[in-house]
């Protein structure tokens, strides 16, 4: 029996969330706080479980190691249950890279504790609270709202719930990708963002008038260009990629190539393989 099934408690399954370009929209609420862009949520993804706490065990694992993590935390408090409860997470895709595993383990933190704990929130209240702590923490802007919704999501307005506008692509693919190492998304932000927000713009405009995965990943790879976040490395594997015919792109923010089809495997490389998720977050069956 794994760990995560011992004990009373809760689980809920986050998908990983690959962002292929944005437009980062800070304001004072961080509720209103958020980004317009667009991406693919992945069926690889974070399991969150939630259990009364444990003696001196630690309060957040991931991956079997202690990881103290901001918005998990400001999550566990805004539900009152920050002295009660334990988090334990198992990731597929690694943390710092790409995927919105941190949106990811405070998302079903949010989800799993008001379970546990019998917090009578609903969907919406969860998803905010959760999108809150992660823009409060500078670890993302669109990653929880996306991974609650699931699908190939387009971010059309900034936010939480009751501010933000979504709609999404209607298809669904195979991706694959290769993580080569990880990028400070809070160091990015920090700096000059009108790049990002003239680029994000243009390809958001783009998409939302031919709204397919080519489009989708197109625009990907030309917001990559033109912000100048390619790294030589990425650089190396997408036009590897390109000379093998696929179509690839760089993960918003991390050191991270992610294709769609068969892009990487055709190049030669040996990348992980996980399809499109339609299912937002949820809970998981006991």
């Amino acid at each position: 029996m794994s760990e995560q099934s011992r004990g009373p408690g809760a689980t809920a399954f986050v998908p990983g969330h690959v962002t292929g370009f944005f437009s980062p929209y800070p304001d004072d609420d961080p509720g209103r706080a958020g980004s317009r862009g667009a991406g693919v949520t992945l069926s690889d993804g974070v399991r969150v479980t939630v259990r009364p706490a444990d003696g001196d065990a630690p309060r957040i694992t991931l991956d079997g190691d202690h990881l103290p993590m901001d918005a998990v935390t400001t999550v566990l408090s805004a539900l009152d249950v920050a002295d009660r409860a334990r988090v334990v997470a198992e990731s597929d895709p690694p943390l710092g890279t790409g995927f919105g595993v941190s949106g990811a383990m405070a998302l079903g933190a949010a989800l799993a504790a008001n379970h546990a704990f019998g917090c009578e929130r609903s969907a919406n209240a969860l998803v905010t609270l959760a999108h809150r702590a992660e823009v409060m923490a500078g670890t993302g802007l669109g990653d929880v709202v996306a991974q609650a919704r699931g699908g190939v999501p387009i971010r059309l307005d900034p936010g939480a719930p009751t501010h933000g506008r979504l709609d999404a692509v209607p298809e669904r693919t195979r991706v694959e990708y290769l993580a080569l190492g990880d990028l400070s998304t809070a160091e990015v932000l920090a700096g000059d963002t009108d790049r990002l927000v003239t680029a994000g713009e243009d390809a958001l405009s783009r998409l939302v008038e031919r709204p397919t995965l080519p489009t989708l990943i197109d625009e990907s790879r030309r917001f990559a260009d033109e912000t100048g976040l390619v790294t030589d490395r990425l650089a190396d594997v997408l036009s590897a990629v390109d000379d093998a015919g696929g179509r690839a792109s760089m993960a918003m923010l991390g050191e991270t190539v992610f294709a769609l089809g068969s892009g990487l495997s055709d190049a030669g490389y040996d990348a992980s393989v996980c399809r499109t998720y339609d299912a937002g977050a949820h809970l998981v069956a006991d």
